[in-house]
């Protein structure tokens, strides 16, 4: 049982990810003295570089708030298994160092990334069953089932002396979900009967009308759609839809096709699905290596890839380089997925080398019903509302117009408070009404290979110049009399070489050295800088493009 609150405690909310961008969700829950409250982390996700951060594979929120108060963090509790939720949780963990708390599919894909990262048997996982609860500190927090794109979805009921917050985590309702249970409204309309003081909620969708829609809609359409399909069928989901890769399966055993799986994290799901008890009663999955020994018409591939990765199976598919899948005229694909925004070009260049090889596609827009969201729609809202039925609504999951629109949303349902807090708000929740307290640094940090960089990473701003505007090398071999030994040499890299532009930049290198000949030798720097502006000049004044300049100076004698 939660105690009764000291007259000088507490209710605090702070989001460090997730709340003003979608993706790379890191929430706090605090309670206690505001001098020293006790802390709880609500996932701990990442999101994915794009083509502004050049050789970033994953970005995360900077945990450092909470790093200096990880003697006050109970535990990390993680509402599913989505990598923008779970993501960053072998990467940051060493820095947070406390228990981490979730359903049993969650803890066995959480563990596999442990094990990569060498960190199995030193991160305390905490498997709780579904529907189950813990108590930490201040804190009981039940993990109610709800229905979303993953097997295990949970809203969390986090009860504290100075009332309950309900932290919704990604969902939808779907009446059949396929796989897993379906939401748990007796125990949602129970909290609201009971009280809620605040509820934290994915915004999404939060502009789409109606409702998110079933997965036993998708299964249905899928089932239809490949009876009808000669040749080789490729279908390509979100791996960690498994309930869509059951549809799948299954369609393809109603028609007599043998389903092989291409990619390594389809692999990793299935492995980790089965394991927890998922994908039942179903005919051995076969390797990619399996495929092309089958007939055309009695393989059906399910691939990585929906989102037009560069290294993920489709792609290599598409451009021929697949070591062990081939596809050609007559076979089909089947995007079944949404097109997640920021991938439009690279899934359209992967389509348009599908339909070059001639290969037919078929994607969301031809046919809708080959996907439905996991998020919820403005109806699932209301429903979500009506039964929880919040004093104080905050958004998350959202850019800031989801977050904006959320709150009008819950102002609408007649919520009684809302708050915008994107990440670094810290919020007072209780007692009394809401009030935003300050704002506390928050940031992004970046993997770059295998190292963390913050957002004031040299590499990473050097590495975009780069990519914008190109690179070009000056070397400069000055004797002991502050002279040219040799021409000096220019090369470009991402620089359009107008004509006679490199040996025009020789010369312009050449005359600053002379110009400066009594300083070269023992001013080096200024010499450099000289060289640097020089060429850089000269190349915007011949090209319009203003490149990175790099000068080399190296002294003889």
């Amino acid at each position: 049982m939660v105690s009764s609150s000291p007259k000088n405690a507490g209710l605090y909310f702070l989001p460090l990810g997730g709340a003003g961008e979608i993706g790379m969700n890191m929430n706090l829950l605090g309670y206690g003295p505001a001098a020293r409250p006790k802390w709880l982390m609500i996932d701990c996700g990442v999101t994915f570089g794009d083509d502004t951060t050049p050789g970033i594979d994953l970005i995360m929120p900077d945990p450092a708030f909470i790093a200096e108060r990880r003697k006050d963090l109970l535990g990390l509790v993680l509402t599913h298994a989505h990598e923008d939720h779970i993501g960053a949780v072998p990467h940051l963990w060493p820095r947070l160092e406390c228990p981490v708390y979730c359903t049993p599919f969650t803890a066995a894909l959480l563990l596999e990334k442990l094990k990569e990262a060498k960190l199995a048997g030193k991160v305390p996982i905490h498997v709780v069953p579904l529907g189950g609860s813990i108590e930490l500190g201040p804190y009981r927090i039940e993990f109610i089932s709800i229905t979303h794109s993953i097997p295990e979805p949970n809203v969390l009921a986090v009860h504290t002396p100075l009332g309950t917050v309900v932290h919704t985590g990604d969902w939808k309702i779907d009446p059949e979900p396929v796989v897993g249970q379906v939401t748990d409204e007796k125990a949602l309309r129970a909290l609201g009967e009971k009280g809620v003081r605040a509820m934290i909620c994915d915004s999404t969708n939060v502009f789409v009308p109606g409702s998110a829609g079933s997965e036993a809609g998708v299964r249905d359409r899928l089932a239809t759609l490949i009876a009808d399909l000669p040749g080789r069928v490729a279908v390509t989901a979100f791996a960690s839809n498994v309930a869509r890769l059951d549809s799948i399966a299954r369609a393809a055993l109603r028609h007599d096709r043998h389903v092989v799986l291409v990619g390594r994290s389809m692999n990793r799901i299935v492995e980790a699905a089965q394991a927890c008890g998922y994908l039942k009663n179903l005919p051995r999955f076969l390797d990619a290596e399996d495929g092309g020994w089958l007939p055309p018409e009695k393989v059906l591939y399910l691939c990585t890839g929906s989102q037009g990765e560069a290294r993920a199976a489709l792609a290599r598919i598409a451009q021929g380089t697949h070591p062990h899948v081939t596809l050609s005229g007559g076979d089909t694909v089947i995007f079944s997925s949404r097109v997640i925004p920021g991938n439009e070009r690279a899934i359209s260049a992967v389509q348009n080398q599908l339909m070059a090889r001639g290969i037919d596609i078929i994607t969301a827009t031809d046919e809708e019903d080959v996907h439905v969201s996991g998020h919820p729609c403005r109806d699932d809202l209301a429903h979500m509302y009506q039964w929880v039925r919040p004093e104080l609504a905050i958004p998350v999951h959202g850019e800031l117009r989801h977050l904006m629109e959320h709150r009008d949303f819950a102002e609408a349902m007649q919520t009684p408070e809302t708050v915008l807090a994107p990440n670094g708000t810290l919020v007072r929740l209780a007692p009394g009404p809401a009030e935003i307290l300050e704002e506390v640094e928050s940031g992004r940090l970046y993997l770059d290979g295998l190292i963390l960089q913050g957002d004031e990473s040299e590499a990473l701003r050097e590495r975009r110049r780069l990519a914008f505007a190109g690179l070009a090398t000056v070397t400069l071999v000055i004797d002991a009399r502050g002279r040219l030994a040799v021409p000096a040499r220019v090369a470009l890299h991402g620089v359009p070489d107008a004509e006679d532009m490199t040996e025009a930049l020789v010369e312009i290198a050449g005359e600053v050295v002379h110009r400066e000949e009594g300083r070269a030798w023992a001013d080096e720097a200024f010499v450099a800088e000289m060289a640097r502006r020089a060429v850089r000049k000269a190349i915007s004044q011949r090209t319009g493009t203003k490149p990175q300049v790099k000068v080399d100076i190296i002294r003889l004698g």
